[in-house]
């Protein structure tokens, strides 16, 4: 038995396909409080409750996801451009950093993978400075104001996206 083979075995208990499309996930900062910050804008969920509806949607779709999250932009960047040769695209919520990270728009448009941007809130209802997304210009789609069901429907256009 090959090592491959071994670690396709283990990577299917898992429930990984290994034949199927990989989607990191990118949570930004502030995302690991969700279900305790401001709930009436980002809702009650937690992130590893919307991870958990993320990986049940993935399951439907046949596809494999990898969600992480960091407050820190240069972490962010890093699995960015980490991403290359692991995953066909990427799901982000860059958080606050949508809105001031030229180096997130950069890295984004340096792997030139299909990107869908997503937020909980909708952005262009609130405050004056989260209307502007440094990230929008570079991604195949923006996806706002559905709460965690931004993230499901974010994920289901990408793969819509990736498999025309």
């Amino acid at each position: 038995m090959s090592v491959l083979h071994v670690d396709a075995k283990i990577l299917g208990v898992w429930g990984l396909n290994l034949s199927a499309l990989s989607i990191l996930v990118l949570h930004g900062p502030n995302l690991n409080l969700l279900g305790l910050r401001e709930p009436g804008i980002y809702g009650s969920l937690t992130m590893s409750e919307i991870n958990r509806l993320l990986e049940s949607k993935a399951m439907e779709l046949q596809v494999n996801i990898l969600p992480m999250q960091s407050n820190h932009e240069g972490f962010l960047v890093d699995a960015i451009h980490g991403s290359l040769g692991k995953h066909q695209g990427i799901v982000i919520n860059a958080g606050a950093y949508t809105h001031t990270s030229v180096a997130l728009r950069d890295a984004i448009a340096a792997v030139d993978l299909p990107t869908v941007e997503v937020h909980l809130s909708n952005i262009y209802r609130r405050e004056d400075f989260r209307h502007h997304s440094y990230i929008a210009p570079v991604v195949i789609g923006q996806i706002s104001g559905f709460g965690s069901q931004s993230y499901l429907l974010g994920l289901e256009a990408l793969v819509y996206y990736l498999r025309q």
